[in-house]
């Protein structure tokens, strides 16, 4: 047994003291070759705090090798896992150090492997999620996750699945202790099914596992900005408004209608992009006197399109709208570039408008430079046609 002292030196310098406490430990069959990552070297370079270290000190001073978890480590090296995500995953569920790799583990990473959670995807899982690995295989990971591909309509390769559990593990628990269920079914009796039920999940796992409270607020939140249940951004509302203060929206609202949009006009853009919920007050403010005030799109044309708003304003929006300005001052179109929009170009991907640009001839190095050329900071104003 360890001394007062000593868990007290154990709690000010865990990596100290686990590395004297390795050296007085025998381990005649612990294996010679390690593959990357040693027990020894895992715990010194990983953050425990205070219960995690005495949790650890106390469970390898009663064993009498470190057979076992140097066994376990070298068994999620062989999985797949990066260094750092066997780091994270230890962090995560110490306990998982002192398990039976043949009775416990591998069995359950095989079931997820059989899902579908392979490669960098499953070093992810578990960095993330380890703690599942402490439950059931048969009587807490298998029937809850035949309960989510019901919830998951139509998931082909269980591509919805995967990213749900990568997102949230907790997603996997015992129904006794979840909400899941009980969740699902409100957002169902609400008319949030199939498709929209399976989007929702993915994006906000983690309000399946809320208090059902919460669920609600989240609900009548959207309704009350006037989305419609029956609308297909009704989720999308829920998933931007979840993370979000009733200040917050307030407040992002007022700054849209300081730029000379209307309440209602400014409601009609977060109906048609609710995401847009999620972009910064900088970014909205900045975007918004761009489009209206630099390019002179109409006020009409930024109410219908609010998505651009979203669109990086220093690698996507600027450097394109100088390449457009090149294009029509020079009139590199002839007497089509009446019919070349900005909108147009602001919507093409990366590929094609790099394609786009090359269609120019000898003028394609110029208009490359400017695009790529944009380096210098937006907020210094010098070069990008900016508003004042």
């Amino acid at each position: 047994m360890h001394s007062s002292k000593s868990i007290l030196i154990l709690s000010s310098n865990s990596k100290r003291y686990l590395l004297s406490l390795f050296s007085t430990i025998s381990s005649p069959t612990q294996p010679s070759n390690r593959i990357t990552l040693g027990i020894d070297d895992l715990l010194s370079s990983i953050k425990l705090n205070k219960n995690q270290s005495i949790y650890i000190s106390n469970r390898i001073s009663r064993l009498k090798s470190l057979e076992k978890p140097q066994s376990v480590i070298n068994f999620l090296q062989k999985t797949g896992l990066s260094e750092s995500h066997v780091k994270s995953a230890v962090r995560g569920n110490l306990q998982m150090l002192f398990a039976d790799v043949e009775k416990n583990l591998k069995p359950k990473i095989e079931y997820f492997q059989q899902l579908g959670i392979v490669g960098s995807d499953m070093g992810k899982f578990l960095s993330w999620s380890s703690h599942v690995l402490r439950f059931s295989l048969e009587k807490t990971l298998i029937p809850n996750i035949e309960f989510l591909k019901k919830v998951l309509c139509n998931d082909k390769n269980n591509n919805y699945l995967i990213k749900a559990l990568i997102r949230c593990g907790s997603l996997i628990r015992k129904f006794s202790d979840s909400r899941l269920a009980r969740n699902a079914a409100f957002l169902e009796s609400c008319g949030i099914v199939g498709s929209q039920l399976s989007v929702l999940m993915i994006r906000q796992p983690s309000l399946f596992v809320m208090k059902e409270s919460i669920v609600r607020d989240s609900v009548s939140r959207a309704v009350d900005m006037g989305f419609s249940l029956k609308s297909k951004m009704f989720v999308y509302a829920m998933d931007s408004t979840l993370s979000l203060t009733n200040e917050t929206i307030r407040r992002k609202l007022e700054l849209v209608q300081s730029c000379g949009i209307s309440k209602e006009e400014s409601m009609e853009m977060f109906r048609i992009s609710p995401i847009l919920l999620q972009v910064s007050e900088g970014k909205l403010k900045f975007g918004i006197e761009f489009y209206l005030h630099t390019v002179k799109w109409p006020k009409s044309v930024l109410i219908r399109r609010p998505s651009c708003l979203m669109f990086s304003m220093e690698d996507r929006v600027v450097p394109r709208y100088k390449v457009f300005q090149m294009i029509m001052s020079k009139r590199l179109l002839g007497n089509k570039v009446k019919k070349l929009s900005f909108s147009s170009m602001l919507i093409m991907t990366e590929q094609r408008f790099l394609k786009f640009i090359s269609r120019f001839g000898e003028d394609a190095e110029e208009l490359l430079v400017a695009y790529r050329g944009h380096d210098l900071l937006v907020s210094s104003k010098q070069e990008f046609y900016l508003p004042h």
